[in-house]
């Protein structure tokens, strides 16, 4: 989530100062921090499909005005995991801890062949499926590549977020998925909402049609779980805070209000 390709990293050490793409901080200013990304891009090996995606992408207000007022971003004030889930779901704690439960008592085989593969419980795995995208009920409505533009243009979130937006252009090239491709306000995709550089390398493709699909649940799933695995993820072991299981799930998400909200939910599930 947070590694520069290499190639990216060569490119912004060597290329003449023109080339890198400056953060904004005007709305009016995102035609020109297009310019320095197609740059970058192009040196990153985005192709005609990607570039042209870029080209397209149109600067997403939705996430500009989510970035510019931080203390409007759910969890800030909610240290406590009950309300977080409140606040998250829109009802009580409980509501949410049986959603969770149900969804996994109707797909046991599923999540049951999920932790033997990766050891990731099914509880934490539908506890973040339900937070992320109620279970797949929403999925966004933010074109992809311009929510990930946008979210890289922004001086508060760049550079962090560039890379996620040209492997959002690279996803374009290998037809993950299209320009118009929606999902959430800072270019997440999907069931799970991987951001586009986490998607490009811990998508798998878990139901064997032939493509890792971040909008197929199963996909998204199983990835959510090679992400967790690849980052230290403990199988059989705890995850209440102060675990080293606990600490991995910064990987997915780095704020701990979401990272006690998952395992309060999952740990009262059981699993």
């Amino acid at each position: 989530m947070r590694r520069i390709l290499t190639a990216l990293c060569l490119t912004l050490v060597s290329a003449p100062a023109a080339w890198s793409a400056q953060c904004i901080t005007s709305q009016g200013a995102f035609g020109s921090y297009k310019q320095g990304l197609a740059q970058e891009a192009a040196a990153a090996g985005v192709g005609q499909r990607g570039m042209q995606a870029l080209q397209g992408a149109q600067l997403s207000g939705i996430t500009w005005r989510f970035e510019s007022q931080p203390s409007s971003q759910s969890g800030v004030s909610y240290g406590d995991p009950a309300n977080f889930l409140a606040k998250r779901s829109g009802g009580s704690a409980q509501a949410f801890i049986n959603q969770v439960s149900n969804r996994i008592q109707r797909n046991a085989n599923l999540f049951s062949s999920l932790e033997r593969t990766y050891g990731v419980p099914g509880s934490v795995l539908a506890t973040i499926w339900g937070l992320e995208t109620s279970f797949g009920g929403y999925l966004g409505r933010t074109p992809v590549v311009g929510g990930a533009v946008t979210l890289a243009s922004y001086c508060r979130r760049h550079p962090r977020f560039e890379s996620h937006a040209i492997a959002a252009l690279q996803l374009v090239d290998r037809g993950v998925i299209t320009p118009s491709t929606q999902g959430g306000p800072s270019g997440e995709l999907g069931h799970m909402q991987f951001l586009a550089g986490n998607w490009a390398r811990f998508g798998v493709d878990a139901n064997g049609d032939g493509r890792a699909d971040p909008y197929n649940a199963v996909d998204a799933l199983a990835s959510a779980a090679n992400l967790l695995r690849s980052n230290g993820w403990q199988p059989g072991q705890p995850f209440g805070q102060g675990t080293r299981n606990f600490n991995v799930l910064s990987a997915w998400n780095d704020s701990g209000n979401y990272q006690r909200a998952i395992a309060y939910a999952a740990e009262r599930i059981g699993g």
